[in-house]
């Protein structure tokens, strides 16, 4: 079936759409060069980077890439939600534009290439065409998307998913979401105005590290990404009754974390209790009153499934739920469910894929097929473009942490893959 799919997407579009775009790639070591500058904006004394969304890291790095993207042919601005785009006129009139980019912003101590191995690789495509004077028929829109570790609150602007009550939401910084987008050049009091629909955007392409382990073991070069997660989140809250840890009896308690702690074990029972990809975590727990001489009343925990079908999601949260809410009556304490976020999943566009493949065979770099287990901004744009995505290795599987490490050469390569996909998409998406 798959073999099939390939053989009707690539009937679909002209054949060898790569062997016909110039013999051209990206300046490499001035790629480094900005990657390596991209670290000061943030670095902290271990080495990581703390240059969370919304921060004044984050504000300055912004600044830089402005300057780049001028430098590269593109007229930059803030949208409303404060994302960055630069913008390349195309030459057909009415064309919608390829749209490319990704992230700066870090988790806490984070990694220097979750993200950006994306956005400095992208920004170097769009020099690399300019100064070799190839304009495209489309528009490019290059984006480097704002508070994608907080919750992709810039992509899904686009999207139009976001709601009023998550600007007062906390994003991983000292500030709430609505105070960081107008911190960095947005306004929150008109996100309607980022909307995009079907046909605004011609296609979207992605580069990102893997944040896995599979391409740096098997010496691959580059990720074909299938598609990506959809994921959920909630956060549960236990409620029992604080007292007294000395005088009150083992069992006349309502212990709120005794039974929480019951709750995380099943969670992950019932995660492992069936054959799949599907992960699922207790991430943040919040006890009251916090002291050790007072049995908790009161525990607030987050929990995230993820998993490349979303029946499959809702299916497991509902095991979760009932045996959650038996649990709780069990042990004498009540248990309430708050769903505050949700990402569907996103397969990518089959066509895509295999301009990816092409891609990537020109270069003489070997590929691999694989899902996406984290997600990322382009799962926004699903239902308003065909999406794809570039994965290249991530050493030794880390992310998210100050260890983490993608090679010259091999962010070299997943550029060059990202400048003969954009080349392609150009003569596909007419």
């Amino acid at each position: 079936m798959k073999i099939r799919i390939t053989l009707i997407c690539l009937a679909l579009f002209p054949a060898g759409t790569i062997a016909q775009t110039p013999d051209i790639r990206v300046n490499s070591d001035r790629l480094n060069d900005t990657m390596q500058h991209m670290h000061s904006f943030g670095e902290n004394d271990e080495g990581g980077s703390d240059r969370v969304a919304y921060s004044s890291h984050n504000h300055v790095a912004l600044g830089y890439l402005s300057g780049l993207m001028l430098q590269s042919g593109l007229r930059p601005q803030v949208d409303m939600a404060g994302n960055l785009v630069g913008r390349r006129a195309g030459r057909i009139d009415g064309f919608a534009p390829i749209v490319a980019g990704s992230h700066i912003d870090s988790v806490p101590n984070g990694g220097h290439y979750d993200g950006v191995v994306g956005v400095m690789s992208t920004i170097e495509v769009a020099r690399t065409l300019h100064e070799a004077g190839i304009e495209l028929d489309h528009p490019l829109e290059v984006v480097i998307w704002s508070n994608e570790e907080g919750g992709k609150t810039g992509s899904r602007s686009w999207a139009g998913t976001i709601l009023e009550r998550e600007l007062d939401l906390p994003s991983l910084g000292e500030k709430k979401l609505g105070e960081g987008m107008t911190y960095i050049g947005g306004d929150p009091e008109r996100l309607a105005k980022n909307a995009r629909g079907p046909g605004d955007v011609a296609g979207y392409i992605e580069l990102h590290v893997e944040q896995g382990a599979i391409l740096d073991s098997d010496g691959i070069d580059i990720g074909v990404v299938e598609g990506i997660v959809g994921i959920k989140r909630w956060y549960i809250t236990v409620s029992g009754f604080a007292n007294h840890a000395g005088t009150t009896p083992m069992d006349r308690r309502q212990d709120a974390l005794y039974a929480t702690s019951l709750m995380v074990a099943k969670v992950r029972r019932i995660i492992m209790g069936e054959p799949g990809r599907q992960v699922g975590t207790v991430g943040r727990l919040d006890v009251s009153p916090g002291a050790p001489n007072v049995i908790a009343g009161e525990v607030l925990f987050s929990l995230e499934i993820r998993d490349l079908s979303m029946e499959k999601v809702t299916r497991l949260f509902g095991e979760i739920e009932d045996s959650l809410t038996s649990i709780a009556a069990t042990n004498n304490v009540e248990v309430s469910f708050d769903q505050y976020y949700e990402s569907p999943e996103t397969p990518t566009d089959p066509a895509l894929q295999d301009l990816v493949r092409e891609s990537a065979a020109t270069l003489e770099l070997s590929s691999l097929d694989m899902p996406s287990g984290a997600g990322h901004d382009g799962q926004s744009m699903k239902g308003i473009a065909p999406v794809g995505m570039i994965f290249v290795p991530s050493k030794d599987g880390i992310s998210h942490a100050p260890s983490e490490y993608t090679s010259p050469e091999q962010i070299m390569n997943g550029a060059n893959v990202l400048l003969l996909t954009i080349l392609g998409m150009d003569e596909l998406l007419r």
